[in-house]
Formats: C-alpha cells, sequence, structure tokens
C-alpha cells in the first residue's frame, strides 16, 4: 500500500526575506504555508555580520538575528518551517509535483519560488577569513560603514562601475582592480568612473591577497599583481567589495520557467507571476536590479498576495 501524499496548499521554497515576508502574508491569508528552508536557511543576509538599513532596526541588527526574527514572525502565524532542499520540481500540471531532498514527494497548489541568488566570489581563501569584517558582494549594503575610509573594488563590468561610483560619494578614495586593459562597463558607465576624482583604476591586476584578520582590526590592504609585469602592489583598504556578478539560483527550473540570459526568472511586469499559473516568484531569483533585503520583502508581500487571489479564482 503507497504511502498517502502530502497535499500542500502554498509551498514556499527558500527562507531568506522574500520566502518568510510571502510566508507571513500566506500564514494570515490562512494559505497554511509551508517553508523548505534550503541550503542556507535565512539566506545570503546570514552571512552579514551588520545590517543597518533595514526599516524597523534604529540601531542596525546582526543578519543572522534579523532572520531569525523573520522566522519567528512567520511562526507565530502557524507557518510549517522545514528543513529540507527542493530537489526536483514537475509544473506540468497542478497541483504541482515537489521532490524534497530526494526522496519526499508532496504536492502543492500553489508555489513561491524564493531561492535567492548567489554572489559570484573569486576564490581565494580571504574572502572566506574575513567575510563579514571588510569583505563584502554588496556596496549598498555595507558601503556606509566604510565612510571615509579607503575601499577596494574588484570587478570590470557595470555592477561594479555602478559600485565603486557609489561607494566614492562615501569613502575617502576607491581602487578599482580590473584583470584586463580595459572594463566590460558600458561607456557610459566607464565616463562615470574616469570622471570620479577619487576612484582610481588598476588594469591588468588579479587579487593576491586580502590582508587583516578577522574581529575589530579586519581588512587592511589589498595585495594585487599585474598579470602582465608580475609587479606587485599593496593598497591600503578597510573594505574589499566582490562585484563579479551574481548567480541566480534557478537550475532547479531549468526547461520549465522562462529566464533571461543570466539566469534570472521572468515574471509579469508589476506581479510576482511566472508564465505557469500558479507559480510565482519573489525576491533575488527575480531581480537582478536592486538585491535588497526590503526589496525582497515586498516582493515576498507580493507573491503571497498572487497566490492568495489565484487561489480564490479557482474556487
Amino acid at each position: 500500500m503507497s504511502e498517502e501524499i502530502e497535499h500542500i496548499e502554498t509551498l514556499i521554497i527558500g527562507s531568506g526575506p522574500a520566502g518568510y515576508s510571502a510566508a507571513i502574508y500566506a500564514a494570515r491569508a490562512d494559505l497554511h504555508p509551508v517553508v523548505i528552508q534550503g541550503l542556507q536557511p535565512g539566506g545570503q543576509l546570514t552571512t552579514t555580520t551588520e545590517v543597518d538599513n533595514y526599516p524597523g532596526y534604529p540601531n542596525g541588527v546582526d543578519g543572522t538575528k534579523m532572520m531569525e526574527d523573520f522566522k519567528a514572525q512567520a511562526e507565530r502565524f502557524e507557518t510549517d518551517t522545514r528543513w529540507g532542499m527542493v530537489t526536483k520540481v514537475d509544473f506540468s500540471k497542478r497541483p504541482f509535483k515537489v521532490e524534497i531532498d530526494e526522496k519526499t514527494n508532496v504536492i502543492a497548489e500553489t508555489i513561491i519560488i524564493a531561492t535567492g541568488a548567489s554572489a559570484k566570489w573569486l576564490g581565494i581563501e580571504d574572502e572566506k577569513r574575513l567575510n563579514g569584517y571588510g569583505v563584502s558582494a554588496c556596496a549598498t549594503c555595507d558601503g556606509f560603514f566604510y565612510k571615509g575610509m579607503d575601499v577596494v573594488v574588484v570587478g570590470a563590468g557595470d555592477t561594479a562601475a555602478e559600485e565603486a561610483t557609489y561607494l566614492a560619494k562615501l569613502c575617502n578614495k576607491v581602487t578599482m582592480l580590473v584583470r584586463r586593459d580595459e572594463m566590460r562597463a558600458s561607456k557610459a558607465m566607464q565616463k562615470r568612473v574616469f570622471n570620479t576624482p577619487n576612484l582610481e583604476v588598476l588594469f591588468n591586476n588579479d587579487t593576491k591577497s586580502i590582508n587583516g584578520e578577522p574581529g575589530e582590526i579586519g581588512v587592511e590592504s589589498v595585495t594585487s599583481i599585474n598579470n602582465k609585469t608580475g609587479e606587485e602592489t599593496i593598497t591600503p583598504a578597510k573594505g574589499f567589495f566582490v562585484a563579479i556578478g551574481h548567480t541566480p539560483n534557478t537550475s532547479l527550473f531549468k526547461g520549465q520557467l522562462d529566464m533571461d540570459e543570466n539566469g534570472y526568472l521572468i515574471i509579469e511586469a508589476g506581479t510576482s507571476k511566472t508564465k505557469i499559473p500558479g507559480v510565482f516568484a519573489a525576491g533575488d531569483v527575480a531581480d537582478h536590479v536592486y538585491r535588497q533585503a526590503v526589496t525582497s520583502a515586498g516582493t515576498g508581500c507580493m507573491a503571497a498576495l498572487d497566490a492568495e487571489r489565484f487561489l480564490a479564482a479557482q474556487e
């Protein structure tokens, strides 16, 4: 006799600001949401030591603590939060079939995808060692902490140029490390970079090491090496920002949902709706522009409201 498969009204894949905000709204609408937390419960914010720009925390808050607050609020309204990872989805018909941890199958009337995006890193050991102690992948999140200081930005595209010019407004000096002899950024963004007086670009430079110690000292300098001449440069800096892009966590949905050339889910403008009725997307998984906790939370709210209205229309 086969085991009866669990039937879920609203399944939320991911547990960052988008996922938990969706859960809060869905639970209050009696959609009985189930959150599958994924590989990194709490999302990218759990790797951030201090969040200073989220409304409601006037003195700032530790990223992990903030996500614990999100989770507690969702569970207060009886959200079912579960450890695990979604390993397979079938969107060919509704209710949708979902596999968890390669062993458990459930079916869901609606699904909210909030799997987020992962920052691309250089892959050097110092990034891990000093992450949260001067190493960051988000200038708009953490730039304020380096007001009046010297910082280094790694990258050559529009994102790097935008983050470098943003930091130049706050910091004493910004040094960009570009691996090639030219930038990939648009001409307009390059013009902004080269017209910013406290921003210096070091071409043909690879990062060799980030120097400093975890704790109060943090990052002190960055050693780069010219890949043409072999010459090393030590740049004093308190912040090291990696701006080489993000990878949306969407591989699970390839072939079933529409994505742009970089893998971000495509949604109907002004909504959270994907091309499949009953499947919604929220947060960084569908946003390559803003990528902020507060915007993710907002789209999580939208996804829950869209799911509620979708289910109401089916009755």
